[in-house]
């Protein structure tokens, strides 16, 4: 109850920031939980890593049309709506998978997983632009700390999910797993129709739906680097990861669960840190924070391009594979965080304040785009050349969006004046 009321003494905005929050952490922990389930489940009925790949693939495809359209949704209904249409988008798609296992046809997965696609994107795109209408004007350093979080948090907990959906599968099976996260989402989503703001994120001038394509260099630029950054990492993420861990290593489904979780949350408690990390401060006269620029985006993706070059060229040379993949992607996962953190940070400051959500929403459709072409190369990439050939894809993926990251604007200071 003490909770309870100090929650209500908040000041609205920070009130309506946890509860983005937590829609956005719900929807993300089934999704993780989600994913581990259908990978594991189908690669146990004799699924090919291919066969796999394409459960994914209106997932993914589904998702660029989404984050493309859904920009343009929520500028004119307003963010509230597009994130409870996403969440009960995803309470739908967890129940077409509730029927008996004679059902459970590859169409018939292909179709929740659009669903769930659909439903993930709204989610997302609402809560990132969400961020931008809460923090004050001209707070570009907390703005950068808020994002941060926000990020981190969500995918410290899609790294629970992915353990969760390993252990709910030995636990109680794949449909018991999938009525336990229908029915938790559902409280969620009755939470957030209630309380979430009605007016957030409206644009006071009604954009046009020739307007959905972004005019902006930066963001334009900024979203072709996240294409191939995002790319870079399903390409060997996605299927040939967990395959090859149950296949070439014989690994259990809790432990491949459990590593993959592990280096997501590793991965996304890097990311609320990453300001400590990529911001510097001045102490001359007056004292202010440099917050991340084009410079800092191509300093780190040229840095995380090594990363799975090194990785396959021990895997190749047979020298110590199952310590030097597991480190190796450990090491990739810090450096990946830092870089993903700073992409989130840049596109909602780039981002037009009035319709905020377009230019975000673009932006994700071109994250989307990236995990759509890396999942399809993961899949078959590994089954004619194995995991070796996704990780070299996977370093010149992130040459390239080193490359396109140097067009990016430079500079971008905070300063906070000190007397004396």
């Amino acid at each position: 109850m003490l909770f309870i009321k100090k929650l209500k003494q908040l000041p609205p905005q920070i009130r309506q920031y946890f509860l983005v929050t937590a829609n956005y952490w719900a929807f993300t922990l089934t999704d993780g939980a989600l994913r581990m389930l259908i990978v594991l489940h189908f690669y146990n009925l004799g699924y090919s890593p291919l066969n796999i790949a394409l459960l994914f693939l209106f997932y993914e495809f589904f998702g660029v049309i989404t984050n493309l359209v859904g920009g343009w949704l929520g500028a004119h209904i307003g963010l509230n709506k597009t994130m409870n249409i996403g969440l009960g988008l995803q309470v739908l798609a967890l129940s077409m998978l509730l029927v008996p296992n004679s059902m459970l046809t590859i169409f018939w997965v292909m179709l929740a997983q659009a669903i769930s696609g659909i439903a993930k994107d709204l989610n997302k795109m609402s809560a990132k632009s969400s961020i931008k209408l809460l923090v004050p004007k001209d707070a570009e350093d907390k703005l950068y700390e808020w994002v941060a979080v926000l990020t981190g948090s969500k995918n410290t907990l899609k790294g629970v999910g992915f353990f969760l959906g390993g252990a709910l599968l030995t636990l109680v099976g794949f449909t018991g797993a999938i009525a336990i996260l229908t029915i938790c989402l559902t409280l969620t989503w009755l939470l957030s129709l209630f309380k979430l703001k009605k007016e957030l994120g409206k644009a006071k001038n009604k954009p046009k739906f020739s307007e959905i394509f972004s005019k902006s260099k930066a963001i334009n630029t900024l979203s072709a680097a996240r294409l191939f950054l995002f790319g870079a990492r399903d390409v060997w993420f996605v299927i040939a990861l967990p395959v090859f861990l149950a296949n070439q290593l014989g690994w259990q489904h809790q432990s491949v669960g459990a590593f993959i979780a592990v280096w997501i949350i590793a991965y996304g408690i890097v990311q609320s840190f990453a300001p400590l990390l990529t911001n510097t401060t001045k102490t001359t006269n007056t004292a202010g924070t440099t917050v991340p620029n084009g410079k800092n985006a191509f300093f780190w993706a040229a840095l995380l391009t090594l990363i799975p070059a090194c990785i396959a060229l021990l895997l190749s040379n047979n020298i110590y594979p199952e310590i030097s993949l597991l480190l190796g992607l450990m090491i990739f996962g810090f450096f990946f965080a830092i870089n993903s953190a700073l992409h989130s940070f840049l596109i909602v400051s780039y981002a037009d304040e009035d319709g905020v959500s377009l230019d975000v929403g673009f932006y994700y459709m071109a994250n989307a785009m990236g995990r759509l072409i890396g999942t399809v190369l993961s899949g078959w990439l590994y089954q004619i050349a194995g995991l070796t050939a996704c990780l070299w894809v996977s370093s010149g993926f992130l040459l390239i969006a080193a490359i396109i990251s140097l067009s990016l604007p430079k500079q971008k200071t905070i300063i906070t004046t000190q007397q004396g």
